[in-house]
């Protein structure tokens, strides 16, 4: 029995042992052991490890074993992102784009974009797209945009893919083609995108880039339409000639 008390003890003891990898402070993270897993995270981010340092600028971001604190986390970000890590890149630059922890700073953002995107992650390529698309941080070049848009576009990014569909049906930073607009808006429209159903949808009643087709327009505009989007609903509503999906008029 003595023997029994004593291993059941132990097994307590070990249990509330602080972690000591970062392996194991996962663990106790994912077992609900916040404060020892952020202890283990904030001891790991001191000597270095860029894992650690990443995941204790989520703690702080979230609030999760730690106090709330943008400024931590940015501060933790800003040293797991100096090693190289690409989504504490992202993440840094998500917040210079928005200030949060950090002043703002569209140049800032762009910097760490471009670091995330050139690892290969496809939100920091899409976000890249957005920035040389819209003009901000002081960067405008569609040509860019649409290079980093395809990037995205082609490992899967639905936005990206609408964007870049977007760009070439108006000619934007690539030769105007209505054919690969509608190829790329379908990719984004299979995904599920609203915004890419309609657009689809448009090119289907207009005969833009695909054979006109109205009835095809009204399938896209009915999926958009289950999804909420308003524009979809009133093309719908026009094709068919009443509130519900239905065929469209000869």
């Amino acid at each position: 029995m003595k023997r029994i008390a004593l291993a059941v003890v132990l097994l307590i003891f070990a249990a509330t042992l602080p972690a000591q990898t970062y392996d194991e402070a996962v663990a106790a993270y994912q077992q609900g052991k916040i404060f020892i897993a952020a202890q283990a995270f904030i001891k790991l981010a001191e000597k270095g490890e860029a894992k650690a340092q990443l995941m204790l600028g989520d703690m702080y971001s979230n609030g999760k074993g730690v106090p709330q604190d943008d400024a931590e986390a940015a501060r933790w970000y800003q040293k797991a992102a100096d090693q190289g890590d690409a989504r504490a890149q992202f993440t840094l630059g998500n917040m210079y784009s928005t200030g949060r922890g950090v002043p703002q700073d569209k140049s800032e953002a762009v910097l760490w974009y471009r670091k995330a995107a050139e690892q290969g992650l496809v939100e920091a390529q899409f976000n890249l797209g957005v920035m040389y698309d819209t003009g901000e941080g002081d960067v405008r070049d569609k040509a860019e945009a649409a290079r980093w848009y395809s990037e995205a576009a082609e490992r899967g990014n639905a936005r990206a893919q609408f964007n870049l569909g977007s760009l070439y049906f108006k000619g934007e930073g690539v030769s105007q083609d209505k054919a690969k607009a509608a190829r790329w808006y379908r990719r984004a429209a299979n995904l599920g995108l609203a915004e890419a159903q309609f657009a689809l949808g448009l090119l289907y009643e207009n005969g833009e880039g695909v054979s006109q087709d109205k009835a095809e327009a009204v399938r896209w505009y009915r999926m958009a339409t289950e999804q909420g989007n308003a524009k979809a609903q009133a093309n719908l509503r026009r094709l068919t000639g009443d509130e519900t999906p239905g065929v469209a008029k000869p």
